[in-house]
């Protein structure tokens, strides 16, 4: 039988973590790393074992392949997220300086009006 879910959390149960410590629910990219680098294990692992026909040598690279697909899927998806927070970040605060400074003297798009009609 499933266990009800609290009063406070409507539909949610525990939180899912990998080994204990990586919440894969809410830490960016963590799930999708796991995923992929799953994937790598796999691939690589039965790649090398139909290669080769060594057991424990295809599941030494099956390892070697999940940490270096997981590391590398993290890092580049970091990387985006990274990027992303720093543009949303500057969008921010330009709709809160357009906000600010709109129909005052330090606003530039009235100053760039302003100097064009007194050219003509």
């Amino acid at each position: 039988m499933a266990a009800a879910p609290e009063a406070g959390e409507p539909g949610k149960g525990k939180p899912f973590k990998l080994l204990g410590i990586l919440d894969v629910e809410n830490i960016p990219c963590a799930r999708d790393s796991t995923l992929y680098g799953s994937l790598g294990s796999v691939v690589a692992g039965l790649g090398h074992f139909l290669l080769t026909s060594r057991i424990r040598r295809s599941c030494d690279v099956g390892i070697g392949g999940f940490i270096l697909v997981t590391l590398g899927c993290w890092f580049h998806c970091r990387y985006n997220y990274a990027k992303l927070r720093i543009q949303e970040r500057r969008a921010r605060e330009g709709i809160k300086n357009k906000i600010l400074y709109e129909s005052t003297h330090l606003d530039p798009e009235r100053k760039q009006t302003n100097s064009g009609s007194s050219s003509n």
